[in-house]
């Protein structure tokens, strides 16, 4: 993917079929269902892919147990059978993981292994291993550093994991690969009407100020936590739907945890779901649940989800972390739907939602990751009813990824670039500097950084340090002294000056505040 000849086939097509404005999950699955159709289409997102929510995720595939807890079942059924389709459509991203639920009291291990064999059997045909109680002795080789106080026995179950931007990015390549236009930096501006149906958008490119007319048969509103915003551009008066809901994670050293098992708490002393996840050589502990009264592009970590997180982890491990093991905090927005007068976000609707106005924008938001492809089929469909499109039935069940590739060790450095990860090892063996990590806590070399300039439109130095690798997430201080390397080499690409260079230092040098904690 090349920005450049992505803008240039803006001049090339006087109208599109479908417009999506937002290139989160939502956004871009629904660019490779309606491209892989055969329909002219086009993205765009005002600042890079999955730069909010959907990079900012627990990095699971799963059916969702809280949702099984509330007895929620056609919505834990449709994730477990979406969890299945991408496991199968993208083996190079998404891999099987172990999540154990320690059991503390005598019910805890008969309560949780029936729980979990009807978790497996609503999988059916797409489900993975099956799950299985574990004795005491079993539990600790599982988890060793687990609290042994009380501890009794455990129960094992199988759910997905992934690393969402890469996720996201190969989303985009495989819309690309069928022909669909995607645009980060493009911003929507304003809504255009004729007869009072939608028929286009303006928007402006963030990097050189222009502006440009986009004309397309139908428009989509998938901005998540923004959708309002756009809602709002079609009718001002109209009343808001998203009930932004702030989740937290913090990044630990995998000395907390370091079996290959996850570990599930169903349950906490305020009715949450905790999850600790080994990740890239770390331990990823959250989430938290927190209204918000305004959506941002940065939210930040309040002090009370990262005490309310390190609590929890004291009461779960043996050692208990400080604010000084943590390595990084990272914190996302759900764009959960209203639901009456609720103020309870814990009791909104995880499930999506696809609403279509007088005018005709078509607006979808809610659900969570494991469900985008669904998400994306059910917006594709009601597009092709509001827009009057030919019918075409959806591809995605059965569609691989782009890098699709079998045999890659799914934990191994280099799997989420899939087939191209012949073609990365190839540019490290054309120069030693290449074969360089950026820096030494961090497992990212600079060939890393050149191909995603050149083949997965990076922009920026928090482009590549925060979603093309995961730099800013595993070691956020690290990241930081990587930064003026990876500007060099950036600018070297991207034919920037050194002013560009100490400019980008210093907005990430900003930046990273909002993932570090004062001690």
């Amino acid at each position: 993917m090349k920005r450049d000849e992505m803008l240039s086939s803006l001049e090339k097509q006087a109208e599109w079929d479908i417009l999506i404005v937002g290139g989160g999950a939502t956004g871009l699955g629904a660019a490779v269902d309606a491209a892989s159709r055969g329909f002219k289409t086009l993205l765009i997102e005002q600042s890079d892919f999955a730069k909010g929510t959907s990079s900012r995720s627990t990095k699971l595939i799963h059916g969702g147990v809280r949702y099984l807890q509330q007895g929620n079942i056609a919505l834990v059924t449709e994730a477990l059978h979406e969890r299945g389709y991408l496991c199968e459509n993208a083996p190079h991203l998404i891999h099987h993981l172990p999540f154990l639920v320690p059991s503390y009291k005598w019910w805890e291990g008969p309560f949780y292994g029936v729980g979990f064999k009807i978790y497996d059997l609503l999988a059916g045909k797409l489900g993975i291993e099956k799950s299985k109680h574990l004795t005491r002795k079993q539990t600790l080789l599982a988890i060793p550093t687990l609290e042994k106080k009380d501890l009794r026995g455990g129960t094992i179950y199988y759910d997905g994991q992934f690393d969402d931007s890469r996720l996201a990015i190969a989303l985009a390549q495989t819309a690309h690969d069928h022909e669909a236009t995607l645009l980060n930096y493009m911003q929507c501006t304003s809504l255009i009407k004729k007869n009072g149906t939608i028929c286009g958008i303006k928007a402006k490119n963030i990097e050189t100020g222009k502006h440009l007319t986009l004309r397309a048969k139908v428009v989509i509103n998938a901005t998540g936590v923004f959708s309002d915003h756009l809602c709002q551009m079609d009718k001002p008066q109209v009343k808001n739907i998203i009930s932004p809901s702030q989740g937290i994670h913090i990044v630990l050293p995998k000395a907390f945890m370091p079996g290959k098992s996850a570990m599930l708490i169903p349950h906490t002393d305020d009715g949450r779901v905790i999850f600790f996840v080994p990740w890239h050589n770390r331990v990823i502990l959250g989430t938290t649940d927190t209204a918000v009264s305004k959506p941002s592009l940065e939210p930040k970590a309040q002090k009370k989800e990262i005490d309310f997180l390190l609590k929890h982890a004291a009461k779960y491990l043996s050692k208990a972390p400080t604010r000084k093991d943590i390595l990084s905090v990272f914190a996302g927005l759900r764009p959960l739907v209203k639901s009456g007068d609720s103020n309870d976000t814990k009791e909104i609707s995880r499930d999506h939602t696809i609403l279509v106005s007088k005018s005709k924008l078509i607006t979808i938001t809610g659900g969570k990751w494991t469900t985008y492809r669904q998400m994306a089929e059910d917006v594709i469909n009601q597009a092709i009813h509001t827009g009057h499109l030919s019918h075409r039935p959806c591809e995605t069940k059965t569609l691989p990824l782009h890098g699709y590739q079998e045999k890659l060790r799914p934990t191994a450095h280099f799997s989420t670039y899939g087939f191209h990860a012949k073609e990365i090892k190839a540019l490290m063996r054309t120069s030693k500097s290449l074969r360089q990590k950026i820096h030494p806590s961090l497992p990212y070399y600079q060939a890393e950084v050149i191909w995603s300039v050149r083949h997965e439109m990076a922009r920026s130095v928090e482009d590549v340090l925060a979603r093309r690798t995961r730099s800013l997430l595993l070691n956020a201080k690290a990241s930081l002294k990587a930064a003026p390397l990876v500007a060099k080499l950036m600018a070297k690409e991207l034919k920037k000056s050194a002013a560009w260079q100490k400019n980008q230092v210093s907005a990430y040098t900003k930046l990273i505040t909002n993932y570090t904690v004062d001690i």
